[in-house]
């Protein structure tokens, strides 16, 4: 057996995580084991399993075509610092409780250093429509080469040039327009992050001011709090009803952080059209929005259609009265045709006449 790939030593603070890696090859394929000794010089060398040290420990391996295997350690302490060894073999008598393996097992090292965590002093002030977020660490600390503030993941400002513990940022607007969690990140080794809070009372939004639904279908109406700290208690209120509960059996509620559905079965026109309210609550304080809710009977969908078919009959009935009504157009008088030939012809017979006389 041979290593392609062995675990690295790392830094890493205090309830942070770790995570190393292994990888052999052989033929047959290799087992891999995780071995620790700590730091106390008494403290001899132990297998690791999967689900040790109160299941903070997992151990992922597989074995294809050549075997990995990937240990990793949550919240970590101090008592995790020390040297981990991923050892590998593929000796028949590896594992033999009475024989001595032929091949001994091969192994690669890692120092694992936990750090303890400095405190970080954060802190929010507002005034003259400007945020200002601070964050001090408390010293001694770890050489700081720079820092930097994130928001959702996305980097908001940076200052490589600072190196020392304290740093802030600047954002303008309201509290409420700019709620969320913010971190300054210190660029260390390792890496170190401390946590800004931004928090307000629910800034609760209806999804649509206004919905429509067809008698006997289901209505839903939607409500959202794009604010943090997220809603702890979400309700739901009817104009001239008070409040609405899923024990009714009309109404379905379905809330989830920040998001709250209500859903209305069975949709009734006098019954359910009205002024709906969504209501949320968190540590801060509360926050509702209005939602109108139509109701359209289940003929509605047909009205335009209905329209163009009476549009089409009333055309239809005024081109038949214009045709009926209109004046005949006027038919040409044969009369004058027919007595020219008739004229001609009593002209001819007298001219024969006169000719049979002269001839007598």
């Amino acid at each position: 057996a041979g290593f392609i790939k062995s675990p690295l030593s790392q830094k890493r603070l205090a309830q942070d995580s770790v995570e190393l890696y292994c990888e052999a090859i052989g033929n047959p394929i290799p087992e891999i084991q995780w071995w620790f000794e700590g730091n106390d010089p008494n403290e001899t060398y132990a297998q690791l399993w999967d689900g040790a040290r109160q299941d903070r420990v997992k151990i992922n391996a597989t074995y294809n075509l050549h075997s990995t295997s990937t240990i990793s350690i949550a919240n970590l302490t101090s008592d995790d610092s020390g040297m981990y060894e991923c050892r590998a073999s593929n000796d028949p008598d590896r594992n033999h409780l009475s024989k001595s393996p032929k091949v001994k097992w091969i192994r690669s090292q890692a120092n694992v250093f936990v750090i303890e965590r400095p405190e970080i002093a954060t802190h929010v002030s507002e005034g003259s429509g400007k945020l200002t977020l601070t964050c001090n660490m408390s010293a001694p600390h770890l050489t700081i080469k720079g820092h930097w503030w994130m928001h959702k993941g996305k980097t908001m400002e940076e200052d490589e040039k600072n190196t020392s513990g304290f740093t802030s940022y600047t954002i303008e607007g309201k509290r409420e327009e700019h709620s969320g969690v913010y971190e300054c990140v210190y660029e260390s080794t390792p890496e170190i992050r401390g946590q800004v809070n931004i928090s307000v009372a629910p800034q609760v939004m209806a999804y649509k001011k206004s919905e429509h639904g067809n008698e006997g279908d289901t209505g839903v109406l939607t409500c959202k709090n794009p604010s943090f700290p997220a809603v702890t208690t979400w309700s739901w209120y009817k104009s001239g009803h008070g409040l609405l509960e899923n024990a009714s059996g009309r109404y379905i509620i379905q809330s989830s952080g920040n998001k709250t559905e209500l859903r209305i079965l069975k949709l009734d026109i006098e019954q359910d059209t009205g002024d709906y309210f969504c209501n949320g609550t968190n540590s801060y304080g509360t926050g509702d929005a209005t939602v109108n809710l139509r109701v359209r009977s289940r003929l509605a969908a047909l009205w335009p259609f209905l329209g163009i078919v009476a549009e089409v009959l009333v055309l239809v009935t005024i081109i038949f009265i214009y045709e009926k009504r209109r004046k005949p157009d006027e038919v040409p008088d044969d009369d004058d045709g027919g007595s020219a030939p008739l004229k001609s012809n009593a002209t001819n017979h007298k001219d024969k006449n006169v000719r049979q006389r002269n001839a007598n």
